[in-house]
């Protein structure tokens, strides 16, 4: 019976070491469900960014051929080569000094507010 005797440790009790087990196995698990998420986000995200430049891209071509449509309407109508496109010009031109001057940035301020009021936690799927 020494004092210093290594193999009496008590602080390497099976319950202890057992309870280190268990707390290492906790902590990878909850690393690995860590990393899950995460990658479940960034999918998430990748997609949403494909379908939404997807999307802009088509409709950007869709309001370009339209707008070329009714310009060319315009010509025919007017019996002229050039005045459905200057009409559809001045059209957003009226459009671009309105927003310059009349529109206040506060108004989509507020409409951004609204819609994505507290998305961070509404998207948060686990319970605190």
């Amino acid at each position: 019976m020494s004092l210093f005797n290594d193999e009496d440790d008590s602080t390497k009790t099976p319950r202890t070491e057992n309870i280190i087990g268990n707390l290492k196995g906790y902590l990878d698990t909850r690393i690995d469900l860590v990393r899950l998420e995460t990658q479940e986000k960034v999918k998430s995200a990748f997609v949403g960014t494909v379908h939404g430049v997807s999307l802009a891209a088509i409709g950007l071509l869709f309001f370009i051929f339209l707008n070329l449509f009714v310009a060319l309407m315009l010509n025919d109508a007017l019996d002229s080569p050039f005045w459905g496109f200057g009409i559809v010009a001045a059209f957003y031109l009226v459009l671009l000094i309105i927003f310059v001057v009349g529109v206040d940035k506060k108004l989509f301020q507020g409409l951004a507010d609204k819609l994505l009021n507290n998305t961070i936690y509404k998207s948060d799927k686990r319970q605190a």
